[in-house]
């Protein structure tokens, strides 16, 4: 946010810079400033990729063209010892090694070539700038507010540079691992997904079990015996499950078989047909990895050093970081926010679960909601469990900052949010329809329309960042928001609910966010929770109104 607000403010003193120049500049000054203009561009683009390359050198990230090289090739093991067969396999790694260095230096060198050869004729031109007076024509001022202007591009380019560099800082895998191995694991990133067989035997245990739980209870609600078809139905998925786990991983493949075969019968043939193929023309090419034994090393050498492994907020690429450092973020931005109020080692839990069903039976009691509204937002002390407290680094910042995610899937009031949310979230899209952008693309396809015909040369774009926005929303305010939505749009009831009856829920929930974190048990005091689905509608409706105020003050000022 810092750099985009100094590269604001650096595009706006060169394009005043610019005016000023154009003012005063001699016919002979402005031709060669509009000869230079192309070969700036060019500098920039150059001067872009060769910075880039050299953080690559650095962050040991080579581009695709050359990560991609790879020299490997069959060995027979059957005729060649294993001893001599890896130290054939050696050989490969270390010449793909040499290759790749070899190859990033003459990247770098090429690139760095022609940053200098663009520099110097650019350099050149604005030496021989013309700063004699020529056919009447006072020069000098022109020289120097051309001067002036150049620097002021230079500074804006340098800095639009360094912003274009900066996502190398955000995919490479921050800390320390000795292990090449480990280092090339944690750069497949949070997506990767290694074969673990005995994994996906567990889950597809449990995961089988609860489907067939939900079949049950399906056929239980109608009155109805599941009997023999469930388990019949649950022992196939089990084994085709099986023998998809069990296809090399080819997504166009699998896609083309699950599109082709619509019965049962022909998937688990085809999937047979596919696997034989695969064993007779695969080729074993590298040892294969055992990354069960690398993930067992590198969890014990994050414990020992007390590492904190967590996928980023935005990039979704791993980050090393110390856990003491996400101590002390975490102490700074609650001391900040003074959104959490500490309960120490008191549990709320028992209580939130007590009090949330006996404020649904009270409302059900006064007919505020109905029976089958009651029965889907009550809750079973069994099947809940306490929100939990975990932050994600926000490695594309400056620093490092953390993003509190309170995860709350089980918890007491997740059902009424979600309830809500459903019902609110159409609501405001269909409020806020006209001041909304939902794409890139759309703002684009806006502001041509806009700019076609309110565009003038003093006209500013600025954009504004709320700091912290779910944990800066009052929560009372942000309830409030939402009955001015409803209010806005005329509505007496939604979904069978009075308005008075979704505000009350919407200030329990609200009220109600408690979560453990680090041994300790948390009240949010202010704002929502990042992670309940109704903070979302609440910031947004709150927000709307708030910008609404801001553009009438614009629009009388």
């Amino acid at each position: 946010a810092e750099t985009k607000v100094q590269l604001a403010k650096a595009q706006l003193d060169e394009f005043k810079a610019l005016e000023e120049f154009e003012q005063i500049a001699t016919p002979s000054q402005w031709n060669i400033h509009l000869a230079l203009k192309p070969k700036i561009k060019l500098w920039s683009a150059k001067n872009k990729n060769y910075l880039a390359a050299l953080k690559r050198v650095e962050y040991d990230m080579p581009p695709k063209f050359i990560e991609k090289v790879d020299l490997s090739f069959k060995i027979d093991e059957s005729i060649i010892n294993q001893d001599e067969a890896q130290a054939t396999y050696n050989q490969m790694r270390q010449i793909t090694k040499e290759f790749r260095t070899q190859a990033m230096t003459l990247y770098v060198q090429s690139l760095g070539r022609e940053n200098e050869l663009l520099s110097n004729e650019i350099k050149r031109i604005i030496e021989g700038f013309p700063q004699e007076n020529d056919e009447g024509f006072d020069a000098e001022p022109g020289h120097a507010a051309f001067k002036h202007y150049h620097n002021l591009r230079e500074k804006r380019l340098n800095l639009e540079a360094e912003q274009s560099i900066h996502f190398l800082s955000e995919e490479r895998v921050e800390g320390d691992t000795n292990d090449p191995e480990e280092h090339e694991l944690l750069k497949l990133g949070p997506r990767f997904i290694y074969n673990d067989p005995k994994t996906a035997s567990r889950r597809r245990t449990t995961e089988l079990a609860t489907l067939k739980r939900k079949i049950e209870a399906r056929f239980f609600d109608k009155k109805v015996s599941p009997g023999r078809p469930v388990e019949q139905f649950i022992s196939e998925l089990d084994v085709l499950l099986q023998k998809l786990h069990n296809t090399p991983g080819n997504p166009r493949k699998l896609r083309n078989i699950l599109n082709q075969n619509n019965t049962y019968d022909n998937l688990v043939s085809t999937i047979e047909s596919s696997q034989s193929q695969d064993i007779n023309s695969r080729i074993i090419i590298k040892k294969k990895k055992n990354y069960g034994r690398l993930i067992k090393r590198l969890k014990y050498k994050l414990h020992l050093k007390n590492i904190v492994l967590q996928k980023s907020d935005k990039n979704k690429v791993f980050h090393l970081g110390k856990l003491d450092d996400y101590r002390k973020k975490s102490e700074e931005y609650m001391e900040k926010t003074k959104a959490y109020k500490c309960l120490g080692t008191e549990d709320p839990f028992p209580d939130l679960i007590r009090r949330t069903n006996k404020y649904l039976l009270d409302l059900r009691l006064a007919k505020w909601i109905t029976q089958k509204q009651y029965e889907k937002l009550c809750i079973n002390p069994n099947e809940v469990e306490l929100a939990h407290l975990y932050y994600l680094p926000k490695a594309h910042k400056p620093g490092t900052p953390l993003r509190p995610i309170i995860s709350g899937l089980k918890h007491p009031t997740i059902k009424i949010s979600k309830f809500l949310d459903e019902l609110l979230r159409p609501l405001f899209d269909k409020m806020a329809a006209k001041t909304t952008i939902n794409s890139g693309f759309e703002l684009v396809k806006q502001l041509q329309q806009w700019s076609s015909i309110n565009i003038r040369q003093e006209t500013l774009f600025c954009t504004i960042d709320v700091t912290d926005l779910y944990t800066m929303v009052p929560q009372t305010e942000g309830v409030l928001s939402l009955k001015k939505m409803l209010d806005h749009l005329k509505l007496k009831q939604v979904g069978g609910l009075k308005i008075e009856t979704i505000i009350r829920l919407s200030r329990f929930v609200m009220q109600n966010n408690y979560f453990s974190y680090n041994g300790q048990f948390y009240h949010q005091i202010r704002g929502g929770a990042m992670g309940s689905p109704l903070t979302l509608a609440v910031a947004n409706c709150y927000m709307f109104f708030f910008e609404r105020q801001i553009v009438k003050q614009i629009s009388n000022s």
